[in-house]
């Protein structure tokens, strides 16, 4: 009888280490996905401030001012980042934003006097700097999400995490438009 509580209060205790150890991951995967956002949210509030420097030296490029605007737009709705789907849009929708403003960026080189001007020169070193972090976040998300799928894929964790409501989430990942080179001809 000794035998079976002790035995019985192993393996709840091991049960309960790895719920414990996922629900941990989970929540360190969603801290790295507010960390992405805090990022997202500086770049989202100096595109307004690129963007009307651009404005004043860039009639031809209207379009991708827009682009960039729209997607901008998007990016400031909200989403459940406890819904798998909604994370993976999301994600989806800043990585095309940031493709975007690397074309506006490369555009901005066919103006010599927009490249030339103080404010342009100090909003793309902030921007840069911005990308940089957004960089590092992503890592940060990445690394903290494959910790959190692996726990909750490998048994018993697959279990486990279908008692506690804990799915994967997905990994962020460049979109197709990102990957492709980008032609500055197309922008001079």
């Amino acid at each position: 009888m000794l035998t079976f509580f002790i035995v019985a209060g192993v393996v709840l205790g091991l049960v309960y280490g790895w719920y414990a150890t996922i629900i941990s991951r989970r929540n360190k995967a969603l801290e790295a996905l507010s960390g992405i956002d805090v990022q997202l949210q500086k770049r989202s509030d100096l595109i307004p401030s690129i963007l009307k420097i651009a404005k004043k030296f860039m009639e031809h490029e209207k379009e991708l001012i827009t682009e960039v605007t729209e997607l901008r737009t998007r990016m400031e709705a909200g989403y459940d980042a406890r819904d798998p789907n909604a994370v993976g849009e999301h994600l989806q929708a800043a990585e095309k934003l940031g493709g975007a403003m690397g074309k506006l960026m490369v555009a901005v080189e066919a103006y010599p006097d927009l490249k030339s001007s103080d404010n342009m020169v100090q909003a793309q070193r902030t921007y840069n700097e911005v990308e940089a972090q957004i960089s590092a976040a992503r890592r940060f998300y990445n690394a903290s999400v494959s910790q959190l799928n692996t726990s909750i894929q490998i048994f018993p964790g697959t279990f486990i995490a279908q008692m506690a409501g804990v799915e994967p989430m997905p990994f962020y990942e460049a979109d197709d438009g990102a990957k492709a080179p980008v032609d500055a001809s197309d922008y001079l």
